[in-house]
């Protein structure tokens, strides 16, 4: 697995201390040369500057937003965007949500899929998949 697919409303806007480990587990990923990105159902426009920010502070590699592609999550279009914008396919990445019908729709496209419920859990899934030492 090369690259990490994150969803943002449910995973990364949660309470400040999670912000900041997961921008520190993003690094940390990084710096074992894994893609990053966030997928979010979003529709863009000036209203996802908070989601951009992600991607222009360079927390990941990039942001995608279903409004600026065309395709909501669980469709295979909104993934492969992802993929496409890490210059990877679909079966070398893991994509993170909160919803299982997402997640779903990630595994039956080919990527793995992760069920986010609380930072603890997908952190301890996220490190043994990319082999990622350390406390976040």
């Amino acid at each position: 697995m090369r690259g990490l697919i994150i969803d943002y409303v449910g995973v990364l806007d949660g309470p400040e201390e999670d912000v900041k480990r997961w921008q520190e587990l993003l690094a940390a990923a990084k710096a074992q040369d894994v893609a990053t990105a966030i997928l979010s159902n979003d529709p863009g426009g000036p209203g996802a500057e908070h989601v951009r920010e992600w991607e222009y502070r360079g927390h990941v590699d990039a942001v995608i937003l279903s409004g600026e592609v065309g395709a909501n999550k669980p469709e295979r279009a909104a993934f492969q965007a992802a993929a496409d914008a890490l210059e990877l396919p679909l079966n070398d990445c893991v994509m993170i949500d909160d919803n299982i019908m997402n997640v779903r729709g990630a595994v039956d496209n080919g990527l793995v899929g992760i069920l986010h419920t609380a930072f603890e859990r997908t952190s301890v899934e996220i490190q043994a998949i990319f082999d990622i030492d350390g406390e976040f």
